[in-house]
């Protein structure tokens, strides 16, 4: 009879395998095989079965291993599984930094006023440099334009006979590290999800993608996308303060883009045959439920919305022409240069009605470049991709409202302060109106002297369109204007002996005006009245704070709504009212008075 034997291999490594080898002929072929020495015949067998199940085992908890995005130390299956989580690895970063652009213009007219015709124009992804480092303007440069956002500056030059002969107009614009590349591909027959490998070093990213037609290719998140944001020139009455429209296009040119491992770049096209048509494969009756042309029913298989039955949902996949492809490269530690190092004009594009004052054009950086970083180490790329799938690029909270509406990008408005609430929480009392996923953003914007002012509609749907691709689909959202309380501050101090009090009087004013600055105060913000006291208190040669007293600023050059400040006073706490709100002062120079007093 066939003898019962148990085989238990409990370790996987040479030794513990071996052992369990010689204990296992020892107890089921002891009259067989007894010679145990390490010169035998048997103990090589063994040894190398025991080393066959080592290598075994170290295969099968290597690749056990590199299934988990916690332990896998492979790069390759590292970027497959961030890419996975929604992570896109970064083979390198590009610094930033603010560049000032400067020139002169001549004083024109019996008023001595800039000649604008004079005044230039600088194309967007305009080349500085600091060295052999380059840096690209991420926006156009126009003098003779001004903003809230995009501010000229301007001052005297030069003077002659007691008037201004010439004046400087300064702006500034961030540039970003990296070199444009341009890479032409011809294309051939139509292939499906086509790849093309961009082999490089230092690759930041994909700036735009032109078929031989002039067809315009968009980069989207993943091919089941297929619609894309479009800025358009914002041609209306208000462009000074949104130069840009967005608008949601609906596109079959597209294609992702993906990094490998080794800091390739691959870019990837749809699916779709241009020369084809996929009418008859689209969801109908005819297909769906009473079955396809094969007569095989469909009601129970699990579709993909975003590519139903193998349709041209990827998009279009370029055939018979040639692709210019442009890219950046750089960045690195190295791009993060120092402070007035960015001083040279390569490509800049000008122009100009007089071109009289072309040459005076200059730039500088007064800050270093900060941001730019080598690409990400492989325990980086696990702790972004763990953050990234907890994220999921979504709006859920308040905080995320709010966060997303201050990233809008500059071409499109500018938002200087936002609120979010539910649209339950502020209604008028005689409503019975409630929408559990009802959101109210209140926002406000700059004028160009930095005063919040109401947001524009067409700033409003700038930013309607541009939270909709991160925004839930069952959130509604509404965006209003908040109010603007403006206020004066009249304060009482008492000096120390031996202080000169106009000394001290301008250094606690300095000192309410750093406080009250609206670059620190948001919507619905408190003021606390002991706060103030204790930075007036903090003043050199201050002795005691006799008196802080506020007041609103009502009509003319200030906002047309009033405020009961006695009234929402608290504890020391003026309180918002219920309907969003924030107190400004507007005028810091006049509305903020201090005076010496005695006991």
């Amino acid at each position: 009879m066939a003898q019962n034997v148990t085989i238990k291999y409990t370790d996987k490594n040479f030794t513990s395998l071996r052992n369990q080898l010689v204990e296992f002929t020892k107890n089921y072929y002891p009259d067989t095989y007894n010679d145990f020495s390490p010169t035998s015949p048997g103990m090589m067998f063994m040894e190398m079965a025991a080393y066959v199940g080592d290598i075994l085992s170290f295969y099968q908890d290597s690749q056990l291993q590199e299934t988990l995005l916690q332990y896998a130390q492979d790069p390759g299956n590292l970027y497959a599984m961030a890419y996975q989580m929604g992570y896109r690895p970064r083979v390198t970063s590009a610094s930033s930094v603010e560049v000032e652009f400067s020139q002169r213009v001549a004083a024109t007219g019996s008023d001595f006023l800039p000649n604008w015709e004079q005044a230039l124009t600088i194309a967007n992804n305009a080349v500085v440099a600091s060295g052999d480092i380059d840096f690209r303007l991420d926006r156009k440069i126009d003098f003779n334009f001004s903003s809230s956002y995009d501010p000229t500056n301007v001052s005297i030059y030069s003077i002659a006979n007691n008037n201004p002969s010439e004046y400087l107009l300064t702006k500034t614009v961030t540039a970003r590290a990296g070199e444009i590349v341009s890479k032409v591909e011809t294309i051939g027959a139509s292939t499906k999800f086509l790849t093309i490998d961009i082999d490089d070093e230092d690759i930041i990213g994909i700036l735009d993608i032109v078929d031989g037609d002039g067809n315009v290719w968009y980069e989207v998140p993943f091919l089941g996308q297929d619609t894309v944001y479009v800025e358009t020139v914002n041609n209306g009455s208000n462009k000074n303060k949104v130069p840009h429209l967005l608008s949601l296009v609906e596109t079959p040119n597209r294609f992702v883009t993906r990094f490998t491992s080794t800091g390739k770049l691959q870019v990837q096209f749809g699916a779709g045959m241009s020369s084809t048509s996929d009418e008859a494969f689209l969801p109908n009756p005819t297909n769906v439920g009473s079955g396809t042309n094969t007569g095989t029913r469909r009601t129970d298989y699990a579709f993909d919305p975003s590519n139903f039955l193998f349709s041209e949902t990827y998009g279009n996949a370029p055939s018979n022409t040639a692709l210019t492809i442009r890219y950046l490269k750089g960045g690195g530690i190295a791009s993060n240069v120092e402070a007035n190092t960015i001083i040279t004009l390569k490509s800049v594009a000008s122009a100009a009605t007089n071109t009289a004052y072309q040459s005076t054009l200059a730039v500088n950086n007064p800050k270093a470049a900060t941001g730019g970083k080598d690409g990400d180490t492989p325990d980086e790329v696990r702790e972004n991709a763990l953050r990234a799938f907890a994220e999921q690029g979504r709006i859920v909270t308040k905080q995320d409202f709010a966060f997303r509406a201050m990233t809008l990008p500059a071409t499109l408005g500018s938002i200087a302060k936002a609120f979010v609430s539910k649209e339950d929480e502020i209604k008028p009392a005689n409503s019975n109106y409630s929408n559990p996923s009802g959101v109210s953003l209140y926002v406000l914007s700059y004028d160009n002297n930095k005063h919040v002012i109401q947001t524009t509609n067409d700033l409003k749907s700038n930013l309607k369109t541009y939270l909709s691709q991160f925004m839930m689909i069952t959130d509604g959202l509404t965006i209003k204007d908040a109010f603007v309380i403006n206020i004066g501050i009249k304060f009482d101090i008492i000096t120390l002996p031996g202080y000169n009090s106009r000394d001290v009087i301008l250094n606690a004013t300095n000192q309410m005006k750093e406080y009250f600055s609206i670059d620190k105060w948001t919507i619905n913000q408190p003021i606390n009245l002991s706060r103030v006291y204790t930075l007036l208190d903090r003043v050199k040669g201050v002795q005691t704070v006799q008196s802080v007293k506020l007041s609103t600023k009502v009509g003319g050059d200030y906002s047309e709504f009033d405020y009961d400040i006695e009234g929402a006073t608290k504890s020391n706490i003026v309180y918002p009212s219920l309907d969003p709100m924030i107190f400004e002062v507007k005028f810091p120079n006049k509305d903020i008075q201090g005076r010496v007093t005695t006991l």
